[in-house]
């Protein structure tokens, strides 16, 4: 099957406009007629149901917790982007697709980049519509701040809890419509196979957490909004319960899968604190704005703060490597995630680390108090030459920007970081690979489609902070009800569908013998065993940086894992309860075939881009020596995956990216 991204013709700016000029309309009247499933209510799934149930359309949305009450976005304290230019630094449609092409190494698509854009102004004045408590300056307009790869400001937050806030704002509209009976709800639902009735997507069959019935539910579409598969690498940012079943399914029923090698690190979480930890905690990237990155110059100073027999403020200035600053001059601390990111994990391989593990580095704010101290002495005019008053001015500025970051970070671990700096390490977080779709939102399949980070991304192969909430929001809201209204034009005879049939027959049947397996294997070890055992094979060979002889090694591991698993693996109590092992159990199977496809995917892969480091692709010399190296002669292509069986027989079928707006260059932050 050969890959149509059905990008409109017409020039970049205009090709959105156009589009929607001339789809194919469904009336009000026949949306009443026509169902549509909607699977996972985070961010994306939360605005898509909640839209598309005010247009009148039937919805059916699915999440596995006992309500829509959070998802992976809450993760995203520090703010959405949107190209509204408050500040007049020379913001613009065309500068956010600009910066989010480079800042995803130029590995993403021109027209649906754009289109992301374009609409993101309308994001914030539907969520300011929706009470959604954004911070504003002096002035009452709302507020931003830049975020990392970018040169002006126009990450729009809401005191730290951005994604909280506009979570509340989506669930505020869908839960209106749950009241209007537009929605109907069903929590505590796990999704586990996709139904594909004549070569359409027409329903998916479900399991009921709590009792563990086993159900079919039809529609004329489906859409899956379930987030990304960070949780591959076991210790990740996201929730436990975050994963990848509901997209690895929908691939298995024919949807392709693309780019699984691009995950994104960020820099700025809390570090690992040992082998008993399940989840790591996220510090918002906003912290970049007012922190300062650095290690010691001194190898005796770094082991001096090892042993606690010296503090980090006590090192001088001409002694700390604020090695972000030193290596990328025209951004310092605000260069992109992935940058940020590899250049902590080269210190701390150099040895500098300042933890106990020697994986973290200082996030200092001491210059920032000082500052905004100054600053404030000036305005009140009191007396800037009094350290203790600049210190609780400046201390008081920085509270209010970050206070609730910095009160989390004092809770966990118990250092006060106004006081002394803050530790940081890069963590798994963000996934821009991810099921692969067309401009209509559109999978492999028809009538399935894919929204949000469960597709494989605007982004490309690195995601500028603030985006996820941009594109999810954009999807759900402004995207997915043309584009699926478009398809649904065609079904506004076709009645309701039926779960009677061959193709529910044989999905059910799936299901039930994949649960029965797991339940009546009755082997020796726990699926957290198994699980730990995949993070542990992806974070050493399939993280941060890669090799051609660690990835051969990590696929011929994990392979032998997932046999292991399905010999061994001990899943306690039955199907007819809530058993939280059982649906892990199912969760993990999938990421044991993910891993292997990832390792693939990253393997094909011989250049560095983005979120995807080969070691034996960088530049040799020259001003960008040591840094990433992209090959666009050989790789300038979406890698989308098509399911054959076992992941190494997985056939790759390329979209080749085509930048008519954009020059290809490789991109520097010096």
């Amino acid at each position: 099957m050969a890959l149509d991204s059905k990008i409109p013709k017409g020039p970049i700016a205009d090709k959105w406009t156009n589009y929607k000029n001339h789809i194919d309309l469904v009336n009000p009247a026949n949306k009443r007629n026509i169902d549509v499933i909607i699977v996972g209510t985070g961010l994306a799934g939360g605005s898509a149901a909640a839209t598309l149930a005010e247009l009148g359309y039937n919805v059916k949305a699915f999440c596995f917790q006992d309500s829509p009450r959070r998802a992976h976005s809450i993760a995203a304290q520090g703010g959405i982007n949107a190209a509204k230019n408050y500040q007049g630094d020379g913001d613009s449609t065309y500068r956010l697709f600009y910066d989010t092409v480079k800042g995803g190494d130029y590995r993403s698509r021109e027209a649906n980049v754009y289109r992301l854009a374009e609409v993101s102004a309308n994001i914030i004045d539907q969520c300011v519509a929706q009470g959604v408590p954004f911070a504003r300056e002096y002035g009452g307009l709302l507020d931003n701040r830049s975020f990392g790869g970018v040169l002006v400001s126009r990450t729009f937050y809401a005191a730290g809890q951005t994604g909280q806030q506009l979570l509340l704002g989506a669930y505020s509209a869908m839960n209106r419509q749950i009241g209007r009976g537009k929605i109907k709800m069903y929590n505590r639902h796990e999704m586990l196979d996709v139904v594909v009735v004549n070569g359409k997507a027409r329903g998916i069959i479900t399991r009921n957490l709590i009792t563990g019935e086993i159900e079919r539910h039809s529609a004329h579409a489906v859409v899956l909004g379930t987030g990304g598969y960070g949780n591959v690498f076991f210790l990740s940012t996201n929730a436990m319960g975050s994963n990848v079943t509901a997209a690895w399914k929908a691939h298995k029923r024919g949807a392709y899968f693309a780019n699984p090698c691009y995950t994104q690190i960020h820099p700025t979480c809390i570090p690992v604190s040992g082998d008993h930890q399940s989840k790591l905690t996220l510090m918002s990237e906003s912290l970049r704005n007012d922190g300062r990155i650095w290690v010691p110059k001194k190898m005796e100073d770094v082991l001096a703060i090892r042993n606690k027999t010296l503090k980090p403020k006590d090192i001088a200035e001409e002694d700390r490597d604020y090695y972000l600053e030193r290596r990328y001059p025209a951004f310092g601390n605000l260069v992109p995630r992935d940058v940020a990111s590899r250049a902590a994990k080269e210190r701390c391989d150099a040895g500098f680390g300042v933890n106990a593990t020697g994986e973290a580095v200082f996030l200092d704010f001491a210059s920032a108090i000082q500052r905004y101290g100054k600053e404030q002495a000036i305005i009140r005019h009191l007396d800037v030459n009094d350290a203790a008053l600049v210190k609780k001015l400046g201390q008081e500025v920085v509270k209010n920007k970050y206070g609730n970051l910095f009160q989390m970070y004092e809770k966990i671990v118990d250092q006060d970081p106004y006081e002394t700096p803050m530790m940081i390490y890069p963590a798994v977080h963000y996934t821009m690979g991810g099921i692969w779709v067309d401009y209509n939102l559109m999978t492999t399949v028809p009538g399935l489609y894919c929204i949000g980070e469960a597709n494989f991304s605007d982004h490309g192969a690195n995601r500028l902070g603030a985006s996820a909430l941009m594109q999810g929001l954009a999807d759900g809201y402004f995207v997915l009800p043309y584009t699926i209204g478009d398809y649904l034009s065609h079904d506004i005879r076709t009645g309701k569908i039926s779960t009677v049939s061959p193709e529910f027959d044989e999905a059910e049947k799936n299901v039930r013998d994949r649960i029965n397996h797991l339940i009546n294997n009755n082997g020796t070890h726990s699926v957290d065993h198994f699980h730990k055992k995949l993070g542990k094979i992806m974070w050493d060979k399939v993280g941060m940086s890669r090799n051609a002889k660690g990835l051969k090694e990590a696929i011929s591991e994990i392979k032998a894992l997932r046999e292991e698993f399905w010999k061994d693996v001990k899943v306690p109590g039955t199907n007819e309860e809530y058993n939280e092992e059982l649906a892990k159990a199912g969760r993990v199977a999938d990421f044991l075939e993910l891993g292997e496809l990832f390792a693939k995917d990253a393997l094909m892969r011989e250049e560095s881009c983005g979120g995807h480091f080969r070691e034996e692709s960088v530049e040799l010399d020259g001003e960008q020596k040591g840094e990433a190296k992209r090959d666009d002669d050989n790789f300038a292509f979406v890698a989308a995956w098509e399911y054959k069986g076992e992941p190494s027989d997985a056939v790759l079928h390329k979209e080749e990216l085509e930048f008519v707006d954009i020059e290809l260059k490789q991109r520097s932050y010096k």
